[in-house]
């Protein structure tokens, strides 16, 4: 069996995130990718909400695999201090991978390309890589995706390959193709499923509902490439749905269930 590393954003729970380690240690999820409070670049805000969720981690015995936060390139200066802030924590909960969601905020992509090569300077120097989700403009999709990557030459900027934001952005496209396009790069994974409509907000649990989403291919492709993870759950929710906490904690073990039935953990 395939040895995956499985992860699960306390975001998947909704407004029920306070629940999520402990619900996830319960289930079998021994990794969380954390994104930081939007207060983020106040000190005493970042260190009190770095201190409780280190020992919330602790107590439950999850790791933090990831980091996750985002910027606008239209401002050098502070998508540095913001990036240099991200290390510093993923540093302190143990990660090594930083999720960025990246929009060049009007700059040209040259311009994008050589701050986000500045970036990876500085992550190099931390050794932790950020890996850029799969957001308009930088990595809409896999033709734009490789775009930025040869643009910015950084072996510390990789991506992250969304399977459902995909089909949220682009029309007419198979995800499993776009992921073959992305395979190079691809220095971590969010399981996210979809209907595969555009601009629809359907984001249920792993093959819940109408999900399209061929995750037995892409662990396949990914696992034969030598990738295994980490593979984080990102479960959104549909559009005018009413959330219950038993329905956002059923998501996510249903979502293990599944991941288990297709023998990828």
């Amino acid at each position: 069996m395939p040895n995956n590393l499985i992860a699960c954003r306390p975001a998947s729970y909704g407004e029920f995130h306070a629940c999520a380690i402990e619900h996830m240690a319960s289930v079998g999820i021994k990794h969380a990718e954390i994104g930081l409070p939007e207060d983020c670049n106040q000190q005493k805000a970042l260190e009190e909400f770095l201190t409780k969720t280190k020992n919330e981690l602790d107590e439950y015995g999850v790791a933090c695999s990831s980091l996750a936060g985002g910027v606008d390139l239209s401002n050098p200066a502070a998508v540095t201090q913001t990036c240099s802030n991200l290390l510093v924590c993923a540093e302190m909960l143990g990660a090594s991978l930083v999720f960025l969601s990246v929009k060049s905020g009007g700059r040209s992509m040259k311009e994008c390309y050589g701050i986000l090569s500045k970036l990876g300077d500085i992550a190099h120097k931390s050794k932790a890589t950020f890996v850029l989700e799969t957001h308009p403009d930088l990595v809409t999709n896999g033709d734009i995706a490789v775009e930025t990557m040869r643009g910015v030459k950084h072996p510390n900027i990789m991506l992250n390959y969304d399977s459902a934001n995909l089909y949220y952005y682009n029309e007419g496209i198979d995800g499993v193709a776009e992921l073959k396009k992305m395979l190079p790069w691809v220095g971590a994974v969010h399981l996210k499923e979809t209907n595969g409509k555009l601009k629809t907000w359907y984001f249920p649990g792993l093959h819940e509902g109408e999900g399209i989403v061929n995750f037995p291919e892409i662990f396949r492709i990914c696992n034969r490439a030598g990738f295994y993870g980490p593979f984080t759950m990102e479960i959104e929710g549909i559009e005018g749905e009413t959330l219950t906490k038993e329905k956002a904690c059923a998501r996510i073990a249903d979502s293990m269930t599944y991941l288990k039935s297709i023998g990828v953990i």
